[in-house]
């Protein structure tokens, strides 16, 4: 098969045949036809995860079942899936609980293994984890749903628990950004979207946002203080900085609910986050690590329905080859949406 293959951190990416993956015990092998590209995938080529050399990238996904390996039960070939980024063991307390998204056993594809940068891809425990796509929505749209979107869905429902007419801060308005402008317009909120790229923050106001705020170095959290009349109910951290995670945090009103979804690599040591505010105003500081499969009807019934549209924030869709230039430059990149790849091209 072709596959995107990295063969050191932060070198060259570059398409090559390779062989075809087989299904593992309890796993399946899925024809990829729709694959995204975001920062977690850079956080990889630079070095910034443990991964083993070859290397094939990618963890957002949807296509069909191509092969399904000794214990499946629950699915066949030619069924259309998607998949959460976190694959649970399928065994563990946190997985039978259905919080497989911090199963400790883990596997993630294009992190722990090979990922979806190429025409086939081996999933984990395919009955914990697999997603159907229902076929009014299309590959396209479920695999913006593996990272970015559901992450956001998740962070906004189970992790902030938005509630209607509160008002949400989303600083960032790449893929989880603007995924989240639009889940917390669906859930009722006022939303405020904070970037430096002012083309993401027209995309963002096509999605709903109430205010935009461009990132030019200017007293962001002064200015969302001022607009919401004593700061957001929720925040959300979209990039992964220290001055983006500030940003949301002392945007929040006393007693608010922060969400950190853009990592934040260490740097000369942990990242500062501001404790002191989140001390003396009692906020709650919430991580959130995508979303388990088992969560996954109610957000398919919202795209079913209309309310959700996830295929809204598509910008572009790119070959194999081009993600060899594509990639290294993400983390410099302003996309005003998701970029997609499809392997078939």
């Amino acid at each position: 098969m072709r596959a995107l293959v990295m063969d050191e951190i932060g070198g060259p990416l570059e398409v090559q045949e390779v062989p075809e993956p087989t299904a593992p015990d309890g796993g399946v092998v899925v024809r990829v036809l729709a694959t995204g590209i975001c920062r977690s995938d850079w956080h990889a080529w630079v070095g910034h995860d443990d991964i083993e050399l070859p290397h094939v990238p990618g963890h957002e996904l949807a296509g069909v079942v191509h092969a399904v390996g000794h214990g499946v039960r629950g699915w066949k070939v030619g069924d259309r899936v998607t998949v959460p980024f976190v694959e649970g063991c399928g065994a563990c307390e946190w997985c039978r609980s259905g919080n497989a998204q911090v199963c400790p056993a883990q596997e993630q594809p294009g992190f722990t293994h090979w990922g979806s940068f190429a025409e086939y891809a081996a999933l984990h425990a395919a009955d914990t984890n697999l997603v159907a796509i229902p076929d009014t929505v299309s590959y396209e749209a479920a695999a913006s749903l593996g990272c970015r979107f559901a992450t956001s869905y998740r962070a906004l429902t189970g992790r902030a628990g938005v509630r209607d007419g509160e008002w949400v801060t989303v600083v960032g308005a790449g893929g989880v950004g603007l995924s989240a402008v639009m889940i917390a317009k669906a859930l009722g909120a006022s939303v405020i979207a904070v970037d430096r790229n002012a083309g993401a923050l027209e995309v963002a106001t096509g999605l709903g946002a109430d205010h935009v705020l461009v990132a030019d170095g200017s007293d962001i959290a002064a200015q969302v203080h001022e607009l919401t009349g004593g700061g957001s109910h929720v925040a959300l951290d979209a990039v992964g900085s220290e001055q983006t995670c500030a940003d949301a945090i002392f945007s929040l009103r006393r007693r608010g609910r922060h969400v950190q979804i853009g990592l934040l690599p260490p740097v000369a040591g942990h990242p500062r986050v501001p404790m002191a505010r989140a001390i003396g105003w009692e906020l709650d500081l919430l991580g959130s690590h995508g979303m388990a499969a088992a969560d996954y009807p109610q957000m398919m019934a919202f795209i079913e329905s209309g309310a959700l549209r996830p295929q809204d924030l598509v910008e572009r869709v790119i070959s194999l080859e081009e993600v060899g230039s594509v990639l290294p430059t993400f983390d410099m990149a302003s996309p005003a949406g998701m970029t997609l790849v499809d392997p078939r091209r």
